[in-house]
């Protein structure tokens, strides 16, 4: 059984310095502390945390939207890939990161949904304050 993250993340960045900031690999390894391949453009391929993550980019609406899958190797060979859908989203000190991550594998469900916390809007939050 799989379930579904739903998530909102406040940082002190406009939504497309936040956007940005995701899509590029320099970026992205700066913030999270950790290298990553990531593209701008549908089909780019995504790796993060030493393989710890994978996927691909589906679709990226400029400054908006991306929508990426998304595979932990804590999951089965049975199991199927994640749909990330991340939307960037103005705020008055800011912007927001709205999250939605569908087919979540049940077993791994508190970690991915703790992970996000820990591992991007924690250390993403400190560097842009630094």
């Amino acid at each position: 059984m799989s379930r579904t993250i739903q998530l909102a993340a406040s940082l002190p960045a406009s939504p497309d310095r936040l956007f940005d900031m995701y899509l590029d690999p320099v970026e992205h390894a700066a913030f999270t502390g950790s290298p990553v391949t990531i593209g701008a453009q549908p089909g780019a391929q995504f790796r993060a945390f030493n393989d710890v993550l994978s996927g691909t980019i589906l679709q990226v609406v400029p400054k908006r939207l991306i929508v990426q899958s998304w595979r932990s190797p804590h999951w089965g060979a049975a199991d199927i890939d994640s749909t990330l859908i991340l939307t960037f989203v103005p705020e008055k000190d800011g912007g927001r990161i709205d999250l939605v991550q569908v087919n979540v594998v049940e077993d791994d469900f508190a970690g991915v949904s703790h992970g996000w916390e820990k591992f991007y809007w924690t250390p993403w939050r400190a560097y842009l304050t630094r």
